[in-house]
Formats: C-alpha cells, sequence, structure tokens
C-alpha cells in the first residue's frame, strides 16, 4: 500500500522561504516521477514541479526562478524548496507519485496516481 504524508507548510511572510517535505512509502522511491501541485480557494489544482527517476526536473513557469524540488532517497523522501515567497503562493500544496515507471514527468494531475492530504502555505503579505 502507498502512503503519501506531506508536511511543513506553514505561514510565513511575503519574501519569505519555506521547505516542503513528502515522505513517500509502499514503493521504489527513485523509480517513480513524483510532483508537487497546489490548490487555491476557488482555484483549480496547478502543477508547480516533478522530478523523473533520471533526476531531470520541471517547473511551471511561474515558479521556476524561486521554486526547487529535490528528493532524499535514503529517507524515501520529496522536497520542495520555496523562495521569495508571495502572497499568491498562499494555497493548499499536495505531493503525487506515479503508479507507472516512466522516463518523463508531467505536471499534470492525470499522470499521478498516488496523493497526499496536503499541507497548507500561507503567505501575509
Amino acid at each position: 500500500q502507498v502512503e503519501v504524508v506531506e508536511s511543513g507548510g506553514d505561514l510565513v511572510q511575503a519574501g519569505g522561504s519555506l521547505r516542503l517535505s513528502c515522505t513517500i512509502s509502499g514503493l521504489t522511491f527513485g523509480d517513480h516521477a513524483m510532483g508537487w501541485f497546489r490548490q487555491a480557494p476557488g482555484r483549480e489544482r496547478e502543477g508547480l514541479s516533478c522530478i523523473d527517476r533520471r533526476g531531470h526536473t520541471a517547473y511551471e513557469q511561474s515558479v521556476k526562478d524561486r521554486f526547487t524540488i529535490s528528493r532524499a532517497y535514503s529517507k524515501n523522501t520529496l522536497y520542495l524548496r520555496m523562495d521569495s515567497l508571495k502572497p499568491e503562493d498562499t494555497a493548499m500544496y499536495f505531493c503525487a507519485a506515479d503508479r507507472e515507471i516512466t522516463s518523463n514527468c508531467l505536471l499534470s494531475q492525470s499522470s499521478y496516481d498516488y496523493w497526499g492530504q496536503g499541507t497548507q502555505v500561507t503567505v501575509s503579505s
């Protein structure tokens, strides 16, 4: 059984930084594409960043220069480092993993099968 658990969300001032963590158990960590998504109230869930089994990464344009995805194999943990946070970054942040073993990762929700419950990030102005 695959389990995905996010943590690290918090209230932070604009311009600040946070690091989100996501532990994924029940699959061979590193063989599967993984990604970070967010959903703000009244808006659709959007893909932010992903990493494939080879370590190649992709970013949504609005976060490309501020967010960094990484992973620690020894801890089965995916990270999202977020810098220069803005009030518009306020949202629930989700981590996801692909059930299939593929070569690439995508920022599309439909590419992922396992999801966590989310962690709240609030950025005050």
